[in-house]
């Protein structure tokens, strides 16, 4: 596996992960590397801050009487790095955007799972009370209900239950 910090056209930034070198080659040039964040798929591989290990200073054992040193690499000068906040922070402002639409979302609707297209037809014809919700449904269910003139939405991010 390798890791490229990649770049769109538009200047946004994120790492993915490739099989190989020649796998990242491969998808780049069928146009099936996208951007994360707009979905460009006129992306590139960035400049990228190598892994440097640490130097190890061990002892070797081979020579003339036991003695001897592996050699290490020269010192790596620090560099100042960015604090980095926790994982599950929003990376960009369109990161945080979603979230805050997620937060929002939990907040003031109702979550009725799979039962989305039932729930949301019976509002439509009025055998439920109106309420916001969301929840779960099938893409030929949801286009069902977009015929129908049932006003619904996708929305981008998955039930909490879903997620790792």
């Amino acid at each position: 596996m390798i890791q490229y910090a990649l770049k769109c056209a538009d200047g946004h930034s994120f790492d993915s992960w490739f099989q190989s070198a020649a796998a990242y080659d491969k998808l780049a040039k069928a146009g099936m590397v996208s951007c994360a964040v707009c979905g460009s798929s006129t992306v590139e591989k960035a400049i990228m801050t190598p892994r440097v290990r640490p130097a190890r200073s061990a002892t070797s054992g081979i020579g003339d009487a036991g003695q001897g040193t592996a050699p290490t690499a020269p010192p790596v000068p620090d560099t100042p790095a960015k604090p980095a906040g926790p994982l599950s922070a929003p990376a960009s402002a369109a990161e945080q955007a979603v979230a805050d639409m997620r937060r929002k979302v939990e907040e003031n609707s109702d979550y009725v799972g799979k039962n989305f297209v039932n729930e949301a037809r019976a509002m439509h014809l009025g055998d439920s009370p109106e309420r916001s919700i969301y929840g779960e449904a099938k893409l030929d269910d949801a286009k069902a209900l977009i015929e129908e003139g049932v006003p619904v939405m996708p929305l981008p991010f998955m039930p909490n239950r879903k997620t790792n």
